[in-house]
């Protein structure tokens, strides 16, 4: 029976025809032969965080909750079914002595998920999750079985660690760990013309650095991450409930809904969340101080331009809200990561900074997120895959220097097109 399906933020929705909860790889094979002999579509669908419609299908929709296991240790490399969360992979990893170098700040996505559509954390020296990818299994568009790893198939295993669901199923991923570390993490109230001023060097000032500010306010939140051999000094739970799920969630939440309620008092709710921002001094695990509990339904566009871009970038991003018929409630969120060597990774070939821009739900966000891509596109800007965006396969291949050998790629793994949906007709065409 069809069961309609949405995404987290409750703007992409869909009814595939048959949902399917497989356990192992042999399963999820034989329910793709089944449907490309049938002449149907196949998607998969893991922690539902994408902002975008990559996950939605009128076909076969897979769900991977069920493939959550970790499968093996071999020294730092870790092997895993495709489903695990992040947020219970970091418990098995801790539990091992290990942890992942860099996370984004939520932990709920699958790692299939969260690797396909090139997600990242911050800091210059360190690239997305997906180069952390040693080994893989993947279940192409006739069902047949492909393991690459950096002996076998290493052409494959670089190309398909970010894929949009375009190549096949991700059953199975190994990833290269390191041992376990804690951050010292340092949050602060600065001028933002001090900080894009010299952003260069607020950026490499330590390992892992982003910052928050709302349209029109002087200041913005610096957050400074330190890997330290220092031992756990973590805030107290009494201050992890007020900042963590009081702050940034329940009065974040009922600040946002007076602003949706009465438009007129908009301006005055985003002063009023960066002018609550805290500071604080912690020690911590480092995928506790990585990720933060995100309750409040938002959407969100994210852009990756040129490292040395970012302040033009943002100011003129400030200058169109101050113009906007409906001014943003959230912060923008500017981080940073290293260049890689993935073709569909957005940090392909160059050193990065990220400007996220978000709206709460329910609330305009059209003009908003079309004026900041329009300035994107003036610095070959890439968007996050699995955030919201308007560009298609026309305005989008020239961005990306190897383009055709990951378009050469899917032709070759799914040549009938069992993997195709809306979104990537748009932003890769149709077959």
């Amino acid at each position: 029976m069809a069961v309609s399906t949405k995404n987290w933020a409750g703007n992409q929705r869909c009814l595939p025809k048959q949902v399917h909860e497989p356990r192992f790889t042999d399963e999820v094979a034989a329910i793709v032969r089944a449907a490309a002999a049938a002449g149907e579509r196949v998607k998969v669908i893991g922690g539902a965080h994408s902002f975008t419609d990559t996950a939605m299908t009128d076909g076969h929709l897979l769900s991977l909750d069920a493939m959550n296991q970790v499968l093996a240790f071999d020294g730092n490399d870790v092997t895993m079914q495709a489903g695990i969360r992040l947020r219970d992979l970091n418990e098995r990893l801790a539990q091992r002595g290990l942890a992942l170098p860099n996370l984004g700040d939520i932990n709920v996505q699958s790692i299939a998920g969260a690797t396909s559509t090139a997600t990242h954390g911050t800091g210059v020296d360190f690239p997305n999750l997906a180069t952390n990818i040693v080994g893989l299994e993947i279940v192409t568009g006739d069902g047949t079985v492909l393991r690459a790893d950096e002996q076998h198939e290493p052409e494959l295993l670089r190309v398909a660690r970010v894929g949009l669901g375009a190549l096949g199923i991700i059953t199975e991923v190994t990833l290269r760990c390191v041992p376990a570390f804690n951050l010292h993490a340092v949050e602060s109230i600065e001028l933002l013309t001090d900080v894009l001023a010299d952003f260069g060097t607020v950026m490499r000032s330590t390992d892992h650095v982003e910052f928050y500010l709302m349209p029109g306010a002087r200041r913005c939140q610096v957050k400074r991450n330190t890997r330290t051999d220092e031992p756990a000094r973590p805030q107290s739970k009494v201050g992890y409930v007020r900042d963590k799920w009081i702050g940034e969630n329940l009065a974040f939440g009922t600040v946002c809904r007076v602003g949706r309620r009465f438009p007129t008092l908009a301006p005055k709710v985003a002063k009023l969340v960066m002018s609550a921002a805290a500071e604080r001094d912690i020690i911590d695990r480092s995928d506790k101080v990585f990720c933060s509990p995100r309750h409040v339904h938002f959407l969100e566009m994210e852009y990756g331009i040129p490292f040395d871009a970012v302040p033009d970038a943002l100011g003129r991003i400030v200058d169109l809200t101050s113009r906007l018929p409906y001014p943003p409630m959230f912060p923008i969120e500017v981080r940073s990561s290293k260049g890689d060597d993935i073709p569909l990774s957005t940090a392909n070939g160059r050193e990065s900074g990220w400007i996220a821009v978000h709206q709460y739900v329910g609330v305009p966000y059209e003009a908003y997120f079309q004026g900041v891509e329009q300035i994107m596109n003036d610095y070959n800007g890439r968007p996050h895959w699995g955030k919201l965006h308007f560009q298609n396969r026309l305005t989008l291949a020239h961005r990306y220097p190897e383009w055709d050998t990951f378009q050469s790629w899917r032709g070759k793994l799914d040549p009938s097109g069992t993997f195709r949906n809306a979104y990537l007709d748009r932003v890769l065409g149709a077959l």
